[in-house]
Formats: C-alpha cells, sequence, structure tokens
C-alpha cells in the first residue's frame, strides 16, 4: 500500500476539541451516510428518526461493523429512518457537547480528558476495542523501540492530535518529555522509514501494517501493553440523551452488535468488497481518503481489528461490553495520566449490559 494511504489520529484533546467545534456544522452537512442506510417501512414504523455518529476517522476497515449495519439493514430493522455516519478524524467530543451528533466513536483518553479538565457531561456506554491499538512503530534494523526506556534519547514523530496521548503513555512509564526529542509529523510513516524518525506514533491496525507492507521489519511498543491499557473505538453520548433515550441507544447497539458479528462470521473477501465500496462512496462525496484501497492491507487490518475485539471477556460477555476489571484498568490509564475519575463519571454500561441479558443468542459470533 502506498505510504500516503495512511493514518492518524485522535488523543490531543485541546486541540481536538477547538478543531471539532469548527468544523462541527460543516462535516455534519457533508457527509451523509450511503444510500443503504435510508429509511425504510420498518425504520418508519418503529419511529426513532434520522441519527448522527461521528467517526474516529475515515470510512475504510474500521468501520466494517457499521458498514455491515447499512448494507444487510440492521439499522432499519432496529427503527432508524436513517443513521448519518460522519467521516473523521475527530474525537467527536465538542460534536456531542454541541449536539451535532448523537453519538461519537471516540477514545476514552477524549472523552476521559474532557470529563476530567471541563467537567462535560459525557459517558462511554460501550466500546469496540478492548484494548486500544496506539503504539511507537519503530524499525527493527534501527531504534527498535521494544520498552518505555527505549524511547529515552529518541526522536519520536508524533502528530498533533495524538499529543496527549503520547504525554501520557510517557507520564505512566515516568518518562518526562525533556528525555527525548517529539518532532511534529502527519499520518504519513515515511519520516520513520527514511530514518528521520526513530519512533513513529501508529496504530497497530494501520501504519504498523503499513510499514510491514513496505518491506520492513518493525518493532511495536504497544500502548496497552505499557501502562496504558484503555478502551478505544469507544461509544459516547452525552449525559442527557443517555437518560432521555434508552430505547432508541439500545435499538441502536443492537444493531451495531449484528453489524460487527457480520465481520467475524462473513468471508474476508465480502468484508474488503464492502469496506472498498463505502470507502470509494464517502471519497465521491468528497471526505478526506488516501488514494486507492489497497484490498490485502484492508484484510489485514480487518484481521489485526479482530485481536483487539474478540478477547476472553468479549467471548464470555458479549461484543462491546466492558467489564469492571476493564474499567479499572481504564481508570488506572487516565490517572497515570494525570485525570483522576472514577468509573461512575465516565461510564454507564446499563444499556449494553441489559441488551445482553435479554438478548442472549447476540454472544454467538465467531472470534
Amino acid at each position: 500500500m502506498p505510504a500516503s494511504h495512511t493514518i492518524r489520529r485522535r488523543g490531543g484533546i485541546v486541540l481536538a476539541l477547538a478543531a471539532a467545534a469548527a468544523l462541527a456544522l460543516s462535516a455534519c452537512s457533508s457527509t451523509a451516510a450511503p444510500s443503504a442506510s435510508s429509511s425504510g417501512d420498518a425504520g418508519a414504523s418503529a419511529g426513532f428518526g434520522e441519527i448522527s455518529v461521528q467517526y474516529s476517522w475515515i470510512k475504510n476497515e474500521e468501520f466494517a461493523g457499521e458498514f455491515y449495519a447499512y448494507d444487510n439493514g440492521y439499522y432499519d430493522e432496529a427503527g432508524f429512518s436513517n443513521v448519518v455516519g460522519v467521516a473523521g478524524p475527530d474525537t467527536g467530543v465538542a460534536k456531542l457537547l454541541s449536539g451535532s451528533v448523537q453519538f461519537a466513536l471516540t477514545d476514552a483518553a477524549s472523552v476521559g480528558a474532557a470529563v476530567a479538565e471541563q467537567d462535560a457531561p459525557l459517558k462511554i456506554i460501550a466500546t469496540t476495542f478492548q484494548k486500544n491499538p496506539f503504539t511507537i512503530l519503530s524499525l527493527k534494523d534501527g531504534a527498535s523501540i521494544a520498552t518505555p526506556e527505549d524511547l529515552i534519547g529518541k526522536k519520536i514523530g508524533v502528530q498533533d492530535s495524538n499529543a496527549s496521548v503520547f504525554k501520557a503513555l510517557l507520564a505512566a512509564n515516568g518518562i518526562t518529555e525533556d528525555q527525548l526529542t517529539i518532532v511534529p509529523v502527519d499520518f504519513d510513516p515515511t519520516p520513520l522509514m527514511n530514518g528521520d524518525v526513530d519512533g513513529f506514533m501508529a496504530y497497530l491496525t494501520n501504519e504498523a501494517i503499513t510499514v510491514e507492507m513496505a518491506g520492513y521489519e518493525v518493532t511495536n511498543l504497544a500502548y496497552a501493553e505499557n501502562g496504558l491499557p484503555y478502551v478505544a473505538e469507544s461509544y459516547a453520548v452525552t449525559d442527557d440523551y443517555l437518560a432521555n433515550n434508552k430505547d432508541l441507544i439500545k435499538a441502536f447497539l443492537i444493531a451495531e452488535i449484528k453489524g460487527w458479528t457480520d465481520t467475524f462470521t462473513q468471508p474476508i473477501d465480502d468484508t474488503v468488497a464492502l469496506v472498498t465500496k463505502y470507502y470509494n462512496e464517502s471519497a465521491s462525496a468528497g471526505d478526506l481518503t488516501f488514494g486507492d484501497l489497497d484490498p490485502d492491507k484492508v484484510a489485514a487490518g480487518v484481521k489485526a481489528q479482530a485481536k483487539l475485539i474478540s478477547t476472553d471477556e468479549t467471548e464470555a460477555n458479549g461484543l462491546f461490553t466492558i467489564s469492571d476489571d476493564l474499567k479499572t484498568q481504564t481508570l488506572a490509564s487516565l490517572a497515570a495520566s494525570g485525570w483522576d475519575l472514577t468509573a461512575d463519571q465516565l461510564f454507564d454500561t446499563t444499556i449494553i449490559d441489559e441488551i445482553y441479558a435479554e438478548n442472549p443468542d447476540l454472544k454467538s459470533y465467531l472470534p
């Protein structure tokens, strides 16, 4: 895959809040969901109407479950006349607070920072990734950064939007910024491959694969295994929306569970074709994209995501669930970054737990 077709990412709550606020109205108006989500008889009779969901990134394999929910009619069955998928990149925090979107796919660091620093009335209600996919990517025949201590004295490429997440990694491991050099970079890992930086802020499900496919052996310093095991690609809503739309939220999450189940049960070639379809439609709508998709890269990304989604906990409890232990790990990760929160301040998983209590058959998927 070309180096230009890379990512990312979120984090950086201060920058993200300002940017998202400025872009909220234009993004919502320009990224309507594909026609597959248009209203049907079932949706119209249920009366939930239209909702908007902020995606954390461009419409690629990261949202394969959402694409299946469109194509297989799960949103229609749930009672929605339309589900507008808003292409990122965006943490969704500012748009949730402004009411521009009803749901955001975001991460615990972005939501946690907003709650801790601004008393933002937000809750994480479920999560796609049990493990966050952040990593410091390096070349095996280069710096080969395998431990947090290996960061010391190195040049690390960090995107502006990821600055706070990288600082959280340092804080969790007792490393100060003056012990290394932070180099501003974009989402293209070419600076790493060219030797301009020793390490590169990346995603295990994206840039790590991109660089490997370019022929390099890589070393990953995964955040989840080095002091920051927090949830990501999480579903967040405002407190007010949660209090007043329980049935709607339940219907939406059931549709999402069905869509993501299909990513485990359908042939990978079908998933690649579906992702490519929605990516191309998004490109035609003028959303941010990175050239043509590489089918092999999409397939590898889907398989890498499965390792973050399908865990012992999801096998036992169901997709999107957040155990008490995982909540504790997430809160400890945020505390290491200076954001002290309780579980009740950050999470409300009542609805996702009720879904499985009422629909145990939804746990049936192939990891």
